[in-house]
């Protein structure tokens, strides 16, 4: 039975139906098991995720009961969100409706139904579907007629479905979300919801579960620009991938899409599009905007990581810099991609016969997630004792005027960290111009400019060292700066590749290659899962670093061998799990965590503690 003092029998009738059920009453819950006739709407509750029995709390220090009854076993349940419309407040609302999914009754199935050949089947129907986009929708309608099927999918296929729920198949759904939206799955704030925002927010079904939640206003979706509330999927798909890549409970994630218009014109004369007819605010009433969300997120989510995503660039730098201290929140354009990719390099540099210390780092695109780039690849050269004053000349920038450096003409303040102090040339427009005078051993690509690396500039970085980095990292893969065959071409087979989008392998040499894929899904799940953990009260750059120096030491030995940058994907919960305590650990060490027992744990314990908490389908 219940693991509980007491434990009492009492009879619950619904004041609508007059439908009869038996409850059971501890010291702390009320325990309700699921029936349809049930009238439960009124209460707030949390749902258990093993069983069909419904717990509501009775005090505000609520223990957690992990013992249930033995007959509630084969049931499980499923959250549905249901938009309705609500004629006092003149707003559509989403009400929660709990399904209990009991053990199927005989007739209602084949005689020889079962799960795995279920699954199976969901698979052979996904791939069935001829285009990236049939795949995508199909796959969310089954995320919402089953998730536990959803994620089991995703689990055993993971290499398989990530490209199509998140990058690069994301992109066109963004494109198409106004065409192709069935059902919510997210929360809209809109510019018109200002002076009630908490309002809005409380009106999320899940709100005493949430723990993370991805923010964007639409701004600057991947490459594809401003693309307003049509970017919702970035936020459904990033935590679907937190979910998948970090075991984050499904019904603890809180998709935010903030609507304050868009400036693309499509978008305002598109008939279809779900958000405001109208262009994108001034910055006065921007900030003003984006104060009283902070401001309620705290309020209204005290529990809850923050993670902003595709905000324009002066924004994303400016309100990571303004929020980061009020709530625990990083930006994964800025920080994510800066420690993914500085991960990459640091596994890419043990394949590159110079010291550490004479690497050159060219970066062509100078936007917010290339600036967070470069930031982060400092630690590159400090970690190993070098000044940041000598890290700070190590690495340049390009942008769609050329080299960046000081005196130049519409150099924005974000860049100048990076501006070159002491060259006095005309402008030097012409990247392979460029590669040849700036002589770097690794070239980045964050452009969103295709073709930019084209076989000279290859064959120029090439001439600079025997094993020449590059990293075409631009999303979607159509924007990519180069493909894995022509990187492998134009350098004779000798260049170390990691892309933002995924390539096939290739075979050079007899040999065959296999491309590196710098994903965020490497870092961000483990450092929202380690933040989560020791509930962090702020996300500090060592947090950021000690997830890319984990991932880059999640290497398995059969994947160096191969001269891989990044471990297989599939491996990725455990690699999740491995950041997590290098995040915890830096917590820890930077005085930001509020989980004093964790500190009590060795490596190991912590790992088994860690790896206990990710939820399974």
């Amino acid at each position: 039975m219940v693991k509980t003092k007491q434990v009492r029998t009492h009879t619950v009738q619904c004041p609508l139906t007059r439908s009869v059920t038996t409850v059971l009453i501890t010291d702390s819950h009320l325990y309700i098991p699921y029936d349809d006739s049930l009238l439960l709407k009124t209460f707030t509750f949390s749902a258990c995720s093993d069983c069909s029995l419904f717990l509501f709390p009775f005090r505000k220090k609520i223990t957690t009961i992990l013992s249930h009854l033995s007959y509630c076993k084969p049931y499980k349940m499923s959250i549905v969100l249901t938009p309705y419309w609500s004629p006092s407040e003149g707003i559509q609302k989403l009400k929660m409706e709990a399904r209990a999914k009991a053990p199927v009754v005989p007739g209602l199935a084949p005689p020889v139904f079962n799960m795995k050949a279920q699954m199976d089947r969901t698979l052979l129907q996904l791939r069935s579907r001829t285009s990236p986009i049939e795949k995508y929708t199909f796959l969310a309608q089954v995320k919402q007629a089953d998730v536990e099927a959803f994620y089991k999918l995703c689990l055993e296929y993971m290499s398989e479905i990530t490209p199509i729920i998140y990058t690069p198949t994301v992109g066109d759904a963004c494109l198409q979300y106004s065409k192709i939206y069935r059902n919510p799955e997210g929360l809209f704030i809109s510019l018109k919801d200002k002076g009630k925002i908490g309002d809005i927010l409380r009106n999320w079904p899940l709100a005493n579960e949430a723990r993370i939640s991805v923010i964007t206003d639409g701004s600057r979706i991947l490459g594809l620009g401003d693309l307003g509330v049509n970017g919702m999927p970035i936020a459904v798909g990033k935590l679907s991938l937190y979910v998948a890549g970090a075991g984050i409970r499904p019904s603890s994630t809180l998709p935010i899409t903030l609507d304050l218009g868009t400036n693309n014109s499509s978008n305002l004369s598109d008939p279809l599009y779900l958000g405001l007819r109208q262009r994108r605010p001034s910055d006065a009433e921007y900030n003003a905007f984006m104060d009283e969300l902070i401001t309620e997120m705290r309020r209204v989510y005290p529990k809850v990581l923050v993670q902003f995503e595709d905000f324009s660039t002066d924004h994303a730098f400016s309100y990571l810099e303004r929020f980061r201290n009020s709530l625990p929140l990083f930006n994964d354009d800025i920080q994510g991609t800066g420690a993914v990719v500085l991960a990459g390099l640091l596994s890419a540099a043990r394949l590159v016969p110079i010291p550490r210390n004479e690497h050159r780092i060219l970066l062509f695109g100078a936007g917010s997630a290339s600036v967070g780039v470069a930031k982060q690849l400092m630690s590159f050269f400090t970690i190993t004792g070098m000044s940041e004053e000598a890290a700070r000349s190590q690495i340049w920038l390009v942008d769609s005027k050329g080299l960046v450096y000081v005196g130049r003409e519409e150099v924005a303040d974000y860049k100048m960290y990076f501006a070159r102090r002491h060259y006095t040339g005309l402008p030097m427009k012409n990247l392979t111009e460029i590669v040849e005078y700036v002589k770097p051993t690794v070239l980045l690509g964050l452009s969103t400019i295709t073709g930019a690396f084209t076989p000279e500039v290859i064959r120029q970085m090439s001439k600079n060292t025997p094993r020449p980095i590059i990293f075409p990292l631009s999303n979607p893969i159509h924007l990519s700066e180069c493909t894995f065959t022509e990187a492998l071409t134009h350098s004779n087979g000798t260049a170390i590749f990691a892309s933002g989008s995924p390539f096939g392998s290739e075979i050079i040499g007899g040999v065959r290659r296999e491309p590196g894929q710098g994903n965020n899904m490497y870092i961000f799940p483990g450092l929202g899962l380690g933040a989560i953990l020791c509930r962090a009260k702020s996300v500090t750059d060592s947090m950021v670093q000690a997830s890319a120096l984990g991932l880059a030491d999640s290497l398995s030995w059969d994947e160096r061998a191969l001269e891989l940058v990044y471990p297989r994907i599939a491996r990725i919960r455990e690699i999740s799990a491995h950041i997590a305590v290098k995040v915890i650990r830096a917590a820890q060490k930077a005085g930001v965590d509020n989980s004093t027992d964790l500190k009590r744990m060795d490596d190991t314990r912590l790992l088994e503690f860690v790896k206990g908490k990710m939820w399974n389908p």
